[in-house]
């Protein structure tokens, strides 16, 4: 079975899966799928499988709703060859990107600064490990994306204050920014939807944390 549809019957089942709420499980959905929009471009496969995709628990006029369905439909039209090179250009180019999907930047103007020291802390204390495979160091917008995921699925294995505590030390400064920064990039076209739906979901979240103190 392909990824796309393992993906799918799981969401399909949400409610079975570790006996957790599938409002949480919609949340690390939500997170997984932006992870896979920034380590590669979007497949033909990856975007049959978001395209019809509901918003979960986001009402029917919120922003994050508002901006998913934006992002569903941009994903429906796009040209795989055209998002190929907007990806490149945005996030990888000659020599780099428009834009610099990393924490230690966005925080310090460093890559591999300290926010990135303490991350590693961090996933370690976890029990979380960087394959051997992956080049982009761990913070990495996709990586962090993953990391709040895995994080939020393993249920009562991480108590919940240490998922809030996850976010408030690698996510809350500086992801909000890089969301706008994408949504206003000059080579972006369907990654401002992107950028659009980062940007609300990301507000959702931390909205969600405020309100769990």
């Amino acid at each position: 079975m392909s990824e796309a549809a393992l993906a799918e019957k799981r969401i399909e089942n949400i409610e079975e899966i570790h006996g957790q709420d599938p409002a949480e499980l919609a949340r690390a959905d939500f997170y997984s799928i932006l992870a896979k929009l920034f380590y590669n471009p979007p497949t033909s496969e990856f975007i049959s499988f978001i395209a019809d995709l509901p918003a979960h628990n986001a009402g029917s006029h919120n922003a994050m709703a508002l901006s998913w369905r934006e992002l569903q439909k941009k994903l429906r039209n796009a040209d795989l060859a055209e998002l190929n090179e907007e990806f490149n250009a945005l996030f990888i180019g000659v020599g780099r990107g428009e834009l610099l999907p990393f924490g230690s930047w966005y925080q310090t103007g460093f890559m591999m600064d300290r926010p990135l020291s303490m991350l590693r802390d961090d996933l370690k204390t976890l029990g979380f490990e960087r394959h051997d495979d992956v080049k982009e160091p761990e913070d990495h917008v996709a990586a962090l994306c993953e990391s709040m995921a895995m994080i939020i699925r393993s249920g009562e294995d991480i108590p919940f204050a240490t998922q809030q505590r996850f976010f408030s030390d690698h996510l809350e400064a500086w992801m909000g920014r890089f969301f706008d920064d994408l949504n206003e990039a000059k080579t972006a076209k369907i990654y401002k939807s992107v950028g659009k739906f980062g940007r609300a979901f990301f507000d959702f979240e931390t909205q969600y944390f405020d309100m769990m103190v």
